[in-house]
């Protein structure tokens, strides 16, 4: 029952990362797998499935109902949370991490252990990179900007080119949706999708597989029990890449 019920946290501090994003702390510390997500309730708005950056914080970008909610909050207001769910990353050997705008969440927490040899970080523009500090003391920290105003001027799947993908034992990634499916197709065309390991978000209700409104095609593969991550030789020939669900099941082009 204890997965049905939210705990409800108080936000003791709100940092403002970028323009759209910011990372809300809150007063509890959750034990976590990096890339594992908790269901975030919003009191009167709805709830919805947001990985954890630290383990008191989560990053959270202005995109919707909810998180516009979350963005009018203040110190000291409260909310609620669920989890952590699903699986996380698993990290063997040398270890390359790609992430693309708010995907570098769930990616910190992996770099915080330790076991991130080199990070590719993306975005629109210079202010809106996440994390650069942060990342840059702990990992090898390579930087692509669409805009070319900071590192490589064009899009993160470029630096893969530049850092000898094939040296890496795994590959973890996170971002937007037609970022990743580019770097799988990448990772395929070297035989590589074996290694890769790619963070997957999907319409949720319940968090926990009971539901099934996170399932993905052709499988059924529950994105709440079954991944979040996959690894990139199971979700080659799936829904992933081409399109997502939205609350009542219709399809969502990506």
């Amino acid at each position: 029952m204890s997965e049905l019920l939210p705990q409800v946290v108080c936000i003791t501090d709100i940092v403002e990362e970028t323009p759209s994003i910011r990372s809300f702390y809150l007063d509890s510390d959750f034990d976590f797998i990096p890339g594992q997500f908790v269901m975030v309730w919003v009191p009167g708005v709805d709830e919805i499935p947001m990985a954890l950056s630290r383990r008191s914080s989560i990053t959270v970008q202005r995109v919707g109902d909810a998180t516009s909610a979350l963005f009018s909050m203040k110190k000291n207001d409260r909310i609620g949370i669920r989890g952590p769910f699903g699986n996380g990353f698993s990290s063997s050997g040398r270890v390359l991490a790609v992430a693309g705008g708010v995907g570098a969440a769930p990616l910190l927490g992996l770099a915080h252990t330790g076991s991130v040899d080199t990070f590719l970080l993306g975005a629109r523009s210079e202010s809106e990179l996440l994390f650069c500090r942060e990342l840059s003391d702990r990992t090898d920290l390579h930087i692509a900007t669409d805009d070319g105003s900071a590192g490589h001027h064009g899009f993160v799947i470029d630096l893969m080119e530049r850092v000898g993908v094939d040296e890496y034992d795994t590959i973890c990634v996170c971002g937007p949706e037609r970022m990743m499916s580019g770097v799988l197709r990448n990772l395929e065309r070297r035989n590589l999708a074996h290694r890769s390991q790619f963070s997957l978000h999907r319409y949720m209700k319940c968090g926990i597989g009971i539901c099934g409104s996170c399932s993905i095609d052709p499988d059924g593969l529950r994105v709440c029990r079954d991944g979040p991550v996959f690894k990139g030789d199971i979700i080659s020939n799936t829904e992933f890449g081409k399109y997502s669900r939205d609350a009542s099941g219709r399809r969502k082009n990506l």
